[in-house]
């Protein structure tokens, strides 16, 4: 059996102190140290095989360095960008990231986040809390630190980074209202979520701005954020409302339901009806036809709830709680000026 390379090892191979190769290799610490310096070291741990001892590391520090993160649907293309941009973030400090995935027609939610604070992860990332949610209550008593992101608690307990839902929706109204559209309807998400609760009420406030008064028949509410719930909940909208020349969804997915609806209808998108979505979500600009939307740098949101909940940790953040990213308008080809 090969011996086991130590850091020592790796400090004599350099010619340094094993204190300096410990910095070195720690992405948190190495900024101390010169890039050459780094760069000799890190050469070196890999010609020779240098694996960190993980579990040794963590008795030292108290910390474990893993980051859990729950998500509500894993297959959702939202969360894979939140994800993607949450781990760089991470990684860059020297952290790794857990991901559980908590489908919302799946009991034992809090299972999960009690199964992450069990591995004694040092911080947790929630992306599926509802307006009132217990989770971030066992979070809190857990003396856990947590960063809610893309989703909001109603009471605002904890950190969270989320996007201006409320701006978003105007934006997409707005737009409409500058091609013509007056008889506008709105596909709105769960109102026990932040994202459906904002979001109905950005069209609302934007209707009104326009000096229209949008009633209870103009707004359908869907069972969830997903394309076989906003296909119902379309039907039912555009059977109430058949004169509606334009249809604003809560997100994307539910604009492919409401594709499916009018289709059904031997509708067409755009030409007989307008619709637009919300989050810019990976692959909607290929569909027929390329869908408009709300671009949401979900990205962006993933680094900047890493970046505040290491600062958590370390104890070092000094900035706001609450992050709120800007939406921006993507006007495609589902979306059109009204004729005549």
């Amino acid at each position: 059996m090969a011996a086991v390379v130590t850091i020592k090892d790796v400090a004599r191979e350099v010619g340094v102190h094993p204190s300096t190769v410990s910095r070195a290799l720690d992405p948190a610490r190495r900024e101390r140290l010169g890039e050459p310096v780094v760069r000799r070291v890190l050469e070196a741990a890999e010609r020779l095989g240098y694996r960190p001892d993980v579990a040794a590391a963590s008795l030292r520090s108290g910390r474990s360095r893993l980051i859990g993160i729950v998500v509500p649907d894993i297959a959702n293309p939202v969360f894979s960008p939140i994800i993607s941009g949450l781990e760089r973030a991470l990684s860059a400090r020297g952290y790794a990231l857990i991901v559980a995935d908590q489908r919302p027609d799946r009991t034992g939610g809090n299972d999960l986040v009690q199964m992450l604070i069990a591995r004694r992860v040092d911080g947790l990332v929630l992306a599926n809390v509802a307006l009132k949610d217990d989770a971030v209550e066992r979070c809190l008593k857990a003396q856990i630190p947590v960063v809610l992101v893309n989703r909001a608690e109603g009471e605002s307990r904890v950190p969270s980074v989320v996007s201006d839902d409320m701006a978003g929706m105007m934006l997409a109204v707005e737009h409409l209202i500058a091609s013509g559209h007056r008889n506008i309807v709105h596909v709105a998400g769960p109102q026990s979520l932040s994202t459906g609760m904002l979001r109905r009420r950005g069209f609302v406030a934007a209707m009104r701005a326009a000096g229209l008064d949008p009633d209870i028949d103009d707004i359908e509410e869907a069972a969830a954020f997903t394309r076989e719930a906003g296909l119902p909940a379309a039907r039912e909208l555009l059977a109430r409302r058949p004169d509606a020349t334009a249809v604003v969804a809560a997100n994307d997915l539910l604009a492919l339901g409401v594709y499916e609806a009018l289709r059904e209808q031997g509708r067409r998108c755009p030409e007989d009806v307008s619709v637009i979505g919300h989050n810019d979500m990976p692959l909607v600009d290929l569909v027929n036809p390329p869908l408009s939307t709300v671009r949401i740098s979900h990205h962006e949101m993933g680094e900047r709830t890493g970046e505040l909940l290491l600062d958590l940790i370390t104890g070092t953040h000094q900035g706001a709680l609450q992050i709120v990213t800007s939406p921006v308008l993507v006007a495609r080809a589902s979306t059109r000026p009204l004729e005549g």
